[in-house]
């Protein structure tokens, strides 16, 4: 293996990458949010972003590997159909912008995701299939443009009905596909070269193996520290990639 390649895949982004997928695959999220800003510092958000792509195809391959027999597939055709044309949409509208740019959006994304997600839970609201495919098309898009959103996706899915096995595998199902969409718009646009998709494969190993850790883990943890947990990835990400965008 191109000495270039491990230069780049450094022990402590694998670290962070085995600790980002064990966390996925306990709540269904997180992944991206921890890793995502340590990328950003390492290669710029132009390189980390189609490799955090890459690395989250097969961290979603994992989740959906673990939980398989418990997919809600009506639940998934209502998503995934309208979230993959908006994820190339998505994906297309971010390789126009500045770098400085998407490392202030990114970081203000995740910061408001915080307010975002305890407004969903607080009103407990109830989806249907059809308006699980406009939250598809909404999350989708937003998806390919800053890459993370887990913690809208999940709490989308929760309102459909779904929790613990079920939710996990049928987000994951849902993500592998848009993601999936998202790196084949990467490579047809020129922005995802051999090099750079390696570099997602080494990473994406490392959250493939947390994915499996954290389905021992994912019955354990109870509601409050999830959210806690999940409000603290965001908070650290997102003054993570603000303080990248103006070093």
């Amino acid at each position: 293996m191109p000495a270039e390649i491990l230069s780049y895949a450094s022990l402590f982004t694998l670290a962070v990458g085995l600790i980002a997928g064990t966390v996925g695959g306990v709540v269904g999220t997180g992944s991206s949010i921890m890793l995502l800003p340590v990328l950003v510092w390492s290669f710029g958000p132009k390189q980390a972003v189609p490799i955090m792509a890459v690395a989250a195809v097969m961290a979603n391959l994992a989740r959906l590997a673990a939980w398989w027999r418990e997919v809600d597939w009506r639940a998934f055709l209502a998503y995934a159909l309208p979230g993959i044309p908006a994820a190339m949409l998505g994906a297309r509208t971010l390789l126009q912008l500045p770098a400085a740019a998407i490392d202030i959006g990114l970081g203000l994304f995740f910061l408001l995701m915080i307010p975002g997600r305890r407004w969903l839970a607080a009103r407990q609201i109830r989806l249907g299939l059809w308006q699980l495919a406009l939250a598809g098309a909404a999350i989708g898009f937003l998806t390919g443009l800053v890459l993370s959103t887990g913690p809208l996706s999940v709490p989308a899915f929760a309102a459909y009905g779904l929790s613990k096995g079920a939710l996990l595998s049928t987000e994951a199902a849902t993500s592998l596909f848009i993601y999936l969409t998202k790196v084949g718009t990467f490579r047809s646009l020129g922005a995802m070269p051999l090099m750079i998709f390696a570099k997602g494969l080494i990473v994406g190993s490392s959250l493939m193996l947390g994915a499996f850790i954290g389905k021992a883990l994912v019955r354990r943890m109870d509601e409050r520290t999830f959210r806690l947990l999940l409000d603290g990835m965001m908070l650290l990400s997102g003054l993570f990639l603000l303080l990248a965008a103006f070093r």
